[in-house]
């Protein structure tokens, strides 16, 4: 069996029934057991978020202000699957995978704003003193080991997200992307010049660590997604007699599958299904426990605060920046070309306003894998951390190596890729599996934890929302707990 085959197999177990249930699953628990929070109160959540976005502190501890926090997020989540990956579910799935996205991205913003919250709730300072630290590994730790009683059974979801979060770390997408954007708009450039510039920057920021990527952050994300959706908008209306029938193609192939037309070769259901919930992780990160490591950081007076930042995060990444793409597609008519990935959408662009459009998605590809890739440089930072607590030399050393050696594996990722001769396809396939197998870990260990975040939902609304009796003796964060069980 060769290595792709191998990945191919691995990717039929993970990306199975048991975890397409568990990915939306988890999302309708928390909607019902809610009452559809996101969409009864989703101008609390936009009142809260959009409408305080330029705030620069919070109350409360933190290390960065929330929306330095969500703009690494955004900027972690914002890449290569807003611009590549929804052309790749199209090309695949056809154009009813754009309805499970969009399904998987509505009950997904309860899921991130739950995992969020558990983040902060579960967060502590880190030994250095130089920044609080929270995630997946901490909540499984904390909540499970500890408070559920675990133990040491904890470890296993901590170290199969760990070593699946990995994955993404030697195997990543968005260098390769970005090269492939620049070298085939501009053919005087080629893919290794590319490469090397954009790594020799990736490594210049992340040498600062977290202040140095939300200061960036803060600057790229919100002007990268401005000239995004307006120029992509400008295509839509610009094409907007072709919308009712991009539309009706959404809703009727989600539940019929996609014949073969043009450059397409057709895809059943389960395939239609499948696509659309894949790019929608990959894009939104819902569920896939990577963005609440950021998250945790920030400075706020409650965890649901920041859990409303996740909300936002989810709805302007998949509503309004994958549904720009995928609009887009589909509106120019090249939807069943033959072209994947971010060929396709590069081509619609180019079609839909000329050459300019092609040099403008080019740009953004380059914003939007940068702001990803030192995005998740903290992601990798906070689980090295949490794997060697203690403070040591060789602890010290590790992250040096990582801020040092970071920019390295993308960069071996395109040289490779070139010389081997592999499509796009053989790369997502790779991040199918980094994605399915950290998501699955989180998800198991979140549905053991939602009680705890209802009840911090409970009281976050009886003491903001006027909804509910504030219950006086409800401690809000673990380590105010575990400071009071101490006495």
């Amino acid at each position: 069996m060769g290595f792709f085959d191998f990945i191919d197999a691995a990717n039929a177990i993970v990306w199975g029934p048991p975890l397409m249930i568990l990915l939306i699953g988890v999302g309708l628990i928390l909607t019902f057991t809610t009452g559809f929070f996101q969409f009864r109160h989703f101008g609390w959540i936009m009142k809260k978020t959009f409408g305080q976005m330029m705030s620069k502190a919070g109350g409360g501890e933190g290390t960065i202000s929330p929306w330095e926090a969500v703009t690494v997020a955004v900027g972690g989540a914002v890449g290569a699957g807003n611009i590549g990956g929804v052309a790749s579910a199209i090309a695949v799935g056809g154009p009813g995978a754009i309805f499970w996205m969009w399904l998987c991205a509505l009950v997904g913003m309860l899921t991130k704003m739950a995992e969020v919250t558990l983040a902060l709730h579960y967060r502590q300072p880190d030994v250095w003193g130089d920044r609080f630290v929270g995630g997946p590994t901490y909540y499984m730790q904390k909540g499970l080991g500890e408070e559920k009683g675990w133990g040491g059974l904890y470890k296993i979801p901590a170290l199969i997200f760990g070593v699946g979060l990995f994955i993404a770390f030697f195997l990543t997408m968005q260098c390769y992307n970005t090269s492939e954007a620049i070298s085939s708009t501009f053919p005087s450039i080629g893919m290794i010049p590319v490469a090397v510039f954009y790594s020799v920057l990736a490594t210049a920021i992340v040498l600062g660590g977290l202040k140095s990527v939300a200061g960036w952050a803060g600057k790229l994300v919100p002007f990268m997604c401005i000239i995004y959706t307006v120029f992509g908008l400008f295509i839509i209306i610009r094409n907007i007699g072709e919308l009712p029938a991009a539309l009706g193609m959404i809703f009727s192939n989600a539940f019929t599958g996609t014949a073969a037309t043009g450059g397409f070769a057709g895809a059943a259901v389960t395939v239609v299904i499948q696509q659309g919930l894949k790019r929608a992780l990959y894009s939104n990160e819902a569920g896939w426990g990577s963005s609440p490591m950021v998250h945790a950081t920030a400075t706020v007076d409650h965890p649901i605060e920041q859990g409303l930042w996740g909300c936002f995060e989810v709805f302007v990444d998949t509503m309004v920046v994958c549904s720009i793409t995928a609009l887009t597609i589909l509106t120019t008519g090249l939807w069943d070309s033959g072209l994947a990935g971010a060929s396709l959408t590069l081509a619609a662009f180019e079609t839909g306003i000329g050459y300019i459009g092609r040099v403008i998605i080019a740009l953004c590809t380059f914003l939007f894998a940068l702001t990803t890739t030192t995005g998740w440089f903290t992601y990798y930072d906070t689980l090295l951390r949490h794997a060697f607590g203690e403070d040591s030399s060789f602890r010290r050393g590790l992250i040096w190596a990582l801020k040092i050696f970071y920019a390295v594996p993308g960069f071996l990722a395109v040289f490779l890729t070139i010389n081997s001769g592999f499509g796009s396809s053989r790369v997502w396939a790779i991040v199918d599996l980094s994605t399915g197998v950290p998501t699955f870990a989180n998800l198991f260990a979140m549905l053991f934890l939602l009680k705890k975040f209802l009840e911090l939902l409970k009281d976050y609304k009886a003491r903001y929302m006027g909804i509910g009796e504030v219950d006086p003796d409800f401690v809000i964060w673990y380590t105010d707990k575990k400071k009071l069980a101490a006495k």
